[in-house]
């Protein structure tokens, strides 16, 4: 290694000094999803645990909450059950419902813990179900069974982890409000709650597209910064569409909440978690209350 090499490598450390003063200490809500959860190689899995394992290293108060789409809907198969969704939710029987329950709260759940811990970070599993309560959310106007609406959340679990310096990891079950009975949820709207009830200073979605892009196909449209206000802005152009409506509007209710910025970022680029948050330019997108502050 040269001495330019050298050189480079501390002045993006000093770069990140001062985000690392101003963030100790604070809580930062990570929501664990996309394709990248599903890649074959392992590796990249695990350059993203040891991203959150440095937030955590520098005195975050990390909170992660994942998803688990594919691998509900592989159990499922293995099962003998086909997959059903309806505008685009998964149809959520009682037998259904089950394999859910322990696919993320187990499964899943247990490969991240896995991953954090041998990054050197003490993760602690918490099943969504002592966190989350839901009411049953109907795919327009439509029953489509155990799925539920995030209504409340229950920080106390979150919060004795933190104190213990421990990263809670969260799947996104919920408890019926009125039934006592398991629900699936929409895992971008349960890491929004969380953030909102924690009122986490930073929510960052995981994502496989680098951010919002004014124009999909052409990276260099990245919207960087985007006040808050000019959200339903973009929405009603078609900029906001898709899979990252469900992502966007629970953001917005996240900074309505309390959480001062969101971020989107690409799961799959190197160290894009650390290049978001410890640098002056970022690497994605970040959503802005007009009180924001670092």
């Amino acid at each position: 290694m040269n001495i330019d090499e050298i050189t480079k490598k501390a002045d993006v450390l000093t770069e990140a000094l001062p985000y690392v003063r101003r963030f100790r200490g604070s809580v930062f809500v990570i929501k664990y999803g996309g394709a990248f959860m599903d890649d074959p190689n392992p590796e990249i899995r695990a350059r993203m645990a040891r991203d959150i394992a440095f937030l955590a290293a520098v005195g975050i108060n990390v909170v992660v909450v994942h998803g688990g789409g594919k691998a509900i809907s592989r159990a499922m198969s293995a099962s003998g059950l086909q997959p059903e969704f309806k505008n685009g939710m998964r149809v959520t029987d009682e037998k259904t419902v089950a394999i859910v329950e322990d696919v993320l709260n187990n499964e899943v759940n247990a490969e991240i813990c896995d991953m954090l811990a041998r990054q050197g970070c003490e993760a602690v599993s918490i099943k969504g179900n002592d966190v989350f309560k839901c009411k049953k959310l109907l795919s327009k106007g439509e029953d489509i069974g155990y799925v539920g609406e995030v209504e409340s959340v229950d920080v106390s679990a979150i919060q004795k982890a933190l104190e213990e310096g421990k990263t809670p990891v969260i799947s996104p079950i919920a408890m019926g409000i009125d039934d006592n009975h398991a629900y699936n949820t929409n895992a971008d709207v349960a890491a929004a709650a969380a953030a909102g009830a924690l009122k986490a200073r930073r929510l960052v979605f995981l994502c496989d597209v680098p951010g919002l892009m004014r124009d999909p196909k052409d990276r260099t449209t990245l919207i960087s910064h985007l006040p808050v206000s000019e959200v339903a802005k973009l929405k009603e152009d078609g900029i906001i569409g898709g899979g990252m409506i469900p992502k966007v509007d629970s953001g917005v209710k996240a900074i309505e909440n309390g959480v001062r910025r969101i971020h989107f970022i690409d799961g799959y680029m190197p160290h894009s978690l650390l290049l978001e948050i410890f640098t002056d330019t970022g690497i994605g997108t970040e959503i802005v209350s007009p009180k924001a502050t670092l």
